[in-house]
């Protein structure tokens, strides 16, 4: 069973871009006209979705930290610096899309590349 991302608008369209044409499932925050948003709307988007977010902002790891020590679900966060291997990133998501399902994705933060 495979996973579907939620990708916040910072991330690089190389990654995004390479993540389609393997045929990997992702919405793009900014294709819905929510760059601006604030991170727990977009964190609320995401479980909304059943999607696990996918990010180089620092703050979500705030956030999922925060969701976490007060039970709140959502469908999981990966985080990448923005300076990380693009190729190995990708490599890492498409991994991750293709070997986990949601529910062991529920509530975990997880770091990119693997």
């Amino acid at each position: 069973m495979s996973i579907a991302f939620y990708i916040d608008h910072n991330v690089d369209d190389r990654i995004t871009n390479a993540l389609r044409s393997r045929g990997i499932d992702i919405i793009i925050a900014r294709e819905e006209g929510r760059s601006e948003e604030i991170d727990s709307l977009l964190f609320d988007r995401a479980t909304e979705l059943g999607r696990v977010f996918f990010t180089h902002d620092r703050d979500f790891l705030r956030e999922a930290h925060r969701r976490q020590r007060e039970g709140i679900l959502f469908y999981g966060v990966v985080y990448s610096t923005q300076n990380a291997n693009i190729g190995r990133c990708v490599e890492s998501l498409e991994i991750i899309a293709r070997a986990s399902g949601k529910e062991e994705m529920m509530n975990a933060v997880m770091h990119v590349p693997l």
